[in-house]
C-alpha cells in the first residue's frame, strides 16, 4: 500500500486556494469550473464510497481528532492526486466551511449529474421526472425520499418559469445527506426526457390539481414516471398533456398546493404501497 507525505497545513485565510473554494459558494463560479462542494462527514465518506474522485480536499486535523488518519487513508485511496490534499487550522476551516458543524471534512468534487444515456433501468423501473425545483433545501429532500423509495433514477427538467433547478448546489448536497451519491440523477431537457421514456415504454403520472382522479385511485405500478412541477407553476401545458394519467391531492384545507418535497414523499411512498402487493383492490366508488 502506497505511503503518502503529510498533507500541507494550509495557514492563511489569504491563500489563493481557500480564495477559490469559498468563490464556488456562487453557481457561476461552479458551472465555469464545473466542481462544487461536499462538506460534512456522511456527505463526503458517501461521495467517495460512489467512487467520486475529489478535485481537491481540506481536512483539520483539530477537528477530526482520531478520525484523521482513517479519513485521510480514504481520500488518498479515491485516486486523488496526494498533493491536492491539505490540511487546515480551525480558522481557515471555519472559513470555508458554509456550516458550523461540518466537522472537519471538505471536498471539492466533478460535476456528478449523468447523462439519460446513462441510466441503467430495472425491467419495471420507477422514475421521478422533477420539472423546475426552485429550492436546494427541497431538491435535497426529494433525493433523500427518493433513497428511501429505491427509484431507478431521478430526472430534473427545466421549466419555461424558472431554471433555477442546481443538483450541484452544496445546500443540496446537504440537504440530500449523502443522497446526491446514492441515487443517480439525471439533467435534461423536457423534449430529452421524454423521448428516453417513450423509448422505454415508461407510463408518465402527473399530478396536478385540476385532475380527476385522486392519486390513490391511480395504478402506480410496472414502468412508471412520476411527474411533479413547482410548487409556483406546477408542471408545464406539455407535460400535462402527454402525460398517460393525471392526478391530484386532495386539500381540504386553506392551502391549494403541498410543498414539493412533502408531494412528491406522498406520490412515491403510494407507489412503493402499490408494488408491494401482488394485487390491488379496485377503487372505492364513493
Amino acid at each position: 500500500m502506497p505511503t503518502h507525505s503529510a498533507p500541507l497545513l494550509l495557514a492563511s485565510l489569504q491563500n489563493q486556494r481557500i480564495k477559490d473554494v469559498i468563490k464556488l459558494n456562487k453557481r457561476a463560479a461552479r458551472d465555469q469550473r464545473r466542481v462544487t462542494v461536499v462538506e460534512g462527514w456522511r456527505e463526503a465518506t458517501r461521495a467517495l464510497a460512489a467512487g467520486i474522485v475529489p478535485v481537491e480536499a481540506f481536512l483539520c486535523a483539530d477537528l477530526l481528532g482520531e478520525n484523521f488518519a482513517p479519513v485521510l487513508h480514504q481520500i488518498y485511496a479515491s485516486g486523488i492526486q496526494p498533493a491536492s490534499v491539505f490540511n487546515t487550522t480551525p480558522a481557515v476551516f471555519a472559513k470555508l466551511a458554509y456550516r458550523g458543524e461540518s466537522g472537519g471534512i471538505l471536498l471539492v468534487v466533478p460535476y456528478f449529474s449523468r447523462r439519460l444515456t446513462e441510466l441503467h433501468l430495472t425491467a419495471t423501473p420507477l422514475l421521478l421526472v422533477i420539472e423546475g425545483a426552485e429550492k436546494p433545501g427541497n431538491l435535497g429532500a426529494i433525493l433523500r425520499t427518493a433513497d428511501a423509495v429505491g427509484v431507478d433514477a431521478v430526472i430534473l427538467v427545466e421549466n419555461t418559469h424558472d431554471d433555477a433547478t442546481d443538483l450541484h448546489n452544496p445546500n443540496t448536497i446537504r440537504a440530500a445527506l449523502g443522497a446526491t451519491f446514492t441515487v443517480p440523477v439525471a439533467a435534461a431537457s423536457a423534449t430529452a426526457t421524454r423521448e428516453f421514456l417513450n423509448a422505454h415504454a415508461v407510463r408518465t403520472v402527473a399530478t396536478t390539481p385540476d385532475a380527476t382522479v385522486t392519486y390513490w385511485d391511480a395504478d402506480l405500478r410496472g414502468p412508471l414516471a412520476i411527474l411533479l412541477g413547482s410548487e409556483a407553476h406546477g408542471l408545464s401545458d406539455p407535460w400535462l398533456a402527454t402525460a398517460h394519467v393525471q392526478v391530484q391531492m386532495p386539500m381540504h384545507g386553506a392551502m391549494d398546493s403541498l410543498n414539493l418535497a412533502t408531494a412528491t414523499a406522498v406520490m412515491l411512498y403510494e407507489s412503493l404501497r402499490q408494488r408491494s402487493r401482488p394485487t390491488l383492490p379496485p377503487p372505492d366508488p364513493t
